[in-house]
């Protein structure tokens, strides 16, 4: 099969049309020129170039070649610059799971970012609650996790990425929704709309500190996972609830938020987790350009 290096000495003399002229454009003397068309006349099995005493033209063959050579040309140059991006992290695939919150609160950040910054690295997102995205990080099905810090899990690396404000939601006729804000012993006693201690645990743990610290008790009168979930019960009247700031951006018809004045700032937390020892090179420069070594929102 001919070589790079002789469709690229026929694309010059096809081009110059003049053997002396494109020996010099490839820096080279025109015996081995004309030794390489040769041997790609020879392997093709046709003449390419009509050479005389006086011009050189290229024949039916050679006019028909020619675009074709160009463009094999064109593609080994690009083949050689896409490989050569894989290893440095600008070309790839990195799979990202995500819980249903985080893609309020720091999905369309990361996926703009991105975007910006590495726009030829495709990421793949899959929803899944923070226990099964440390599981499918494990077994090696995702590369990165946008997870709460529910768990530690050997050969697990996490760092926070994000923190956030507990607010409370209330339906739109609930008897403190003129109050100007509100504080955590207004939920004692009341209706209230709770995470559930199995699947959505990290945030079920952390109201249960929350309202204990204060010594209210809420009438928890249902348990769920997904925060839209929340809302939608909050908006039937069921309850009031406390939720993280970003889920304001949904804007739930039906549903008023109000600052929570008596907790401490922030308590929602974020984080990214991925496997130290993943060989994936667009997820490192997913962690090191798009999500540093700081609090990133």
């Amino acid at each position: 099969m001919f070589s790079l290096a002789r469709l690229t000495c026929f694309i010059a003399v096809a081009e110059e049309l003049h053997f002396g002229r494109a020996a010099e454009r490839l820096h080279m003397t025109q015996p081995p020129l004309s030794r390489q068309i040769q041997q790609l006349e020879n392997e093709l099995g046709v003449q390419l170039v009509d050479r005389t005493s006086r011009s050189v033209t290229l024949t039916a063959a050679g006019t028909a070649f020619l675009p074709d050579a160009r463009r094999i040309v064109r593609l080994s140059e690009s083949a050689v610059l896409t490989v050569r991006r894989v290893p440095a992290g600008d070309l790839g695939t990195v799979i990202i799971g995500f819980t249903g919150a985080s893609a309020h609160a720091v999905l369309p950040r990361l996926l703009a970012t991105a975007r910006e910054m590495l726009p030829d690295v495709k990421l793949v997102l899959r929803e899944m609650v923070s226990s099964a995205q440390i599981e499918s990080l494990s077994g090696g099905e995702l590369d990165l996790g946008l997870v709460r810090p529910i768990m530690t899990r050997p050969g697990i690396s996490s760092r926070p990425i994000h923190h956030e404000r507990l607010i409370a939601a209330l339906p739109t006729d609930h008897d403190l929704v003129d109050a100007e804000h509100l504080t955590i012993e207004d939920f004692d006693n009341r209706p209230v709309v709770m995470y559930s201690p199995v699947d959505a645990r990290y945030f079920h743990e952390l109201l249960i500190s929350t309202f204990t610290i204060v010594g209210a008790t809420p009438k928890y009168v249902q348990y769920v996972t997904q925060v839209h979930t929340m809302l939608v019960l909050v908006r039937s009247g069921l309850g009031m609830a406390l939720v993280p700031e970003s889920a304001a951006t949904m804007h739930p018809e039906g549903v008023v938020f109000k600052e929570v004045t008596s907790v401490r700032d922030r308590p929602v937390q974020m984080n990214a987790a991925w496997r130290p020892d993943n060989q994936n090179p667009a997820l490192a420069r997913l962690m090191e350009d798009v999500l540093p070594q700081r609090e990133w929102i």
